[in-house]
């Protein structure tokens, strides 16, 4: 699980919600269930219209990565890289052709197949770059997306709002009603606001970072594979792609491997 959006989500609804009663407010005078239904409803719909139906789907997936971690570590990937190399180093890159059936990343087993096929370095960048550009292309639409719900949300709410302001001046005659029904109009737009700066902004850019990482990591596989192909020595190989990581976390495996066994 994603600590940091969980934990976030949290603190937010409790720091509200805490503040609601320390002002004398109950909970229950939120919880309105049309007015959810109001603002979901038609800010789902206004991003619908917006987006294709595929595009819409596949944010809807995507936001598996805002909640769950499962990304590769990017030292276990250096680490596998270099195995990569230091096999062809003695074998050649065909003997990586054993290895395939293992991968489970496709960028990377496409990248590696290619190789061994005798795709010249050049050809197999590329034709790699092809995809990662359309990758990338793809994870800035799934993030628009939920950018587009939290534009949508505050005035879907505000519409919810007055809805409920019609209902109440439809019943004047009962005076004392009145304020009650003011109260519970504007929950709409509270749920609208709310929804887009704690959840549908947020997770627009948490995808956004998340979708980044994943493409440093497709650029640390091209540039992997290209410099197996191309011959390099395993341990320089190991020191280009620690230049991908941020500096708390460019230290080789063997050195961590070292460092873990002086502790034990």
């Amino acid at each position: 699980m994603d600590k940091s959006t969980i934990g976030g989500i949290i603190l937010a609804l409790v720091g509200i919600l805490a503040g609601l009663i320390i002002e004398g407010g109950k909970i229950s005078q939120v919880l309105q269930p049309t007015a959810a239904m109001i603002v979901l409803g038609g800010t789902i719909g206004a991003v619908m219209i917006q987006f294709p139906l595929s595009v819409a789907l596949g944010a809807a997936k995507g936001l598996v990565k805002v909640f769950l971690d499962r990304g590769q570590a990017p030292d276990a990937l250096i680490k596998e890289l270099v195995g990569y190399a230091n096999r062809a180093r003695k074998d050649g890159i065909v003997s990586l052709d054993a290895q395939l059936a293992t991968i489970k990343d496709p960028f990377l087993k496409k990248a590696l197949m290619l190789a061994i096929d005798g795709a010249e370095p050049e050809e197999l960048r590329k034709m790699m770059e092809l995809e990662l550009d359309n990758q990338e292309e793809q994870g800035e639409r799934l993030s628009q997306v939920f950018e587009a719900a939290g534009g949508y949300a505050p005035t879907v709410g505000i519409i919810g709002a007055v809805l409920g302001l019609i209902q109440v001046m439809q019943h004047l005659e009962d005076i004392s009603e009145v304020g009650k029904g003011i109260a519970v109009a504007f929950v709409a737009t509270i749920y609208g606001v709310g929804m887009a700066n704690i959840l549908f902004l947020p997770w627009a850019g948490k995808l956004k970072i998340k979708f980044r990482e994943e493409q440093v990591l497709r650029e640390m596989k091209l540039e992997g594979v290209i410099s197996i192909l191309e011959g390099m020595n395993p341990r320089m190989l190991e020191t280009m792609l620690m230049g991908y990581l941020p500096e708390h976390m460019q230290q080789a495996p063997a050195e961590k491997e070292k460092a873990a066994g002086a502790s034990a």
